[in-house]
């Protein structure tokens, strides 16, 4: 399993209100939510009229399949007409059975101790 993560900053230059941020954050949130399988928010910088700041998260079995639904969602972005795509960043997280590509990741909870992990990375309670 992998999961890709995407921060995206917009520049929103005709802003003039919170009402015409709204316009353009709620648009390409709808857009992104109707064309992909992706997850968004916005989650920073609520208090600039002219900027907003986007994560976008996916979840795939194949690395690749990450890499193109973030890359979609930029393409969407750098098409927006009332915005300007200032910023991304992405990073993509393996997770192995159990989390193991992660520190500090499942192993460590208490479900990880009270349970055996079967062959398919599911998992079995004792």
């Amino acid at each position: 399993m992998h999961v890709g993560v995407m921060r995206l900053v917009l520049e929103i230059p005709g802003a003039r209100s919170l009402k015409d941020k709204r316009q353009v954050v709620r648009s390409f949130k709808e857009r992104v939510k109707a064309r992909l399988s992706v997850s968004i928010a916005e989650v920073g910088q609520q208090d600039k009229l002219q900027v907003a700041t986007f994560g976008v998260a996916v979840v795939s079995e194949d690395a690749t399949m990450c890499e193109e639904l973030l890359s979609k969602v930029t393409s969407l972005a750098g098409s927006l007409p009332d915005a300007i795509l200032a910023d991304r960043a992405t990073e993509l997280i393996p997770f192995g059975q159990a989390g193991r590509s992660v520190q500090g990741g499942i192993e460590q909870t208490d479900l990880a101790a009270s349970t055996e992990w079967d062959d398919d990375g599911g998992y079995d309670r004792e």
